[in-house]
């Protein structure tokens, strides 16, 4: 409990999140495999974001719809699913390739639940028959409740910035469409082109000298002040 508040209370990132809870269920079960998915609301679909057996080519990859085997049954119900043994005989299971711990006999499959919503399922796995205990059921769900609030409070900071981020590309190319379109009323002008002919003239002067059109914008602009400025001291 101490090692759970330690977690919910940290600044740690997602992924170090996940691999506490990894690390924590490990403890707890003794379990030979432990895998976290989370939900991702868009397609309503179950991923798996983290596990003790390596999965580096299946993180964030593979996934699987809510209803889906005896995880998405879970992730469905919001229910725990304890299968001592031959857990592949189970109704709801379903084998994904690459898991190799499909092939394991003990499945326990607990919810991630914050408020009452869904936000993922830890699965254990052992390789023998498990009968699993009701205290270790009750922990690891105690486990999936506490890690739901944390998950959910860095699922919801990590999306703030990420529209942060839009936010900010999107003033960006603004700002350059700006400039751009400031940089072609100057050759347009200077010139005598026309606005495609002008636009073309930048991209290919872009291209030529591997500049952003942004740089290659301002330089224009640039140029054109200082000559107006120059213009003017002359007149001076």
């Amino acid at each position: 409990m101490h090692r759970i508040s330690s977690i919910v209370s940290s600044q740690r990132s997602l992924d170090e999140m996940l691999g506490e809870i990894i690390g924590l269920t490990v403890q707890v079960t003794n379990c030979d495999a432990a895998l976290v998915y989370l939900i991702e609301k868009e397609s309503n679909e179950i991923v798996l974001r983290a596990s003790q057996v390596p999965h580096a080519q299946d993180l964030g990859l593979l996934k699987m719809k809510v209803g889906e085997g005896v995880t998405g049954w879970v992730a469905e119900h919001k229910s725990v699913v304890a299968l001592a043994a031959n857990s592949a005989l189970d109704h709801r299971f379903k084998r994904f390739q690459g898991l190799v711990e499909d092939t394991y006999e003990a499945f326990l499959s607990v919810p991630l639940i914050n408020q009452g919503e869904i936000i993922g399922v830890i699965n254990v796995h052992h390789k023998e028959a498990h009968p699993h205990t009701a205290e270790e059921i009750s922990l690891l769900t105690f486990i999936g409740e506490q890690m739901g609030i944390a998950i959910s409070k860095e699922v919801l900071t990590e999306e703030n910035q990420r529209l942060v981020s839009e936010t900010e590309e999107m003033k960006r190319q603004l700002e350059t469409r700006k400039l751009v379109e400031r940089a072609k009323g100057i050759l347009q002008h200077r010139y005598n082109l026309t606005e495609e002919e002008a636009y073309l003239r930048l991209r290919n002067e872009s291209r030529r000298h591997r500049k952003p059109m942004k740089e290659l914008a301002e330089a224009i602009i640039l140029a054109e002040e200082l000559s107006r400025k120059s213009d003017d001291d002359g007149k001076e």
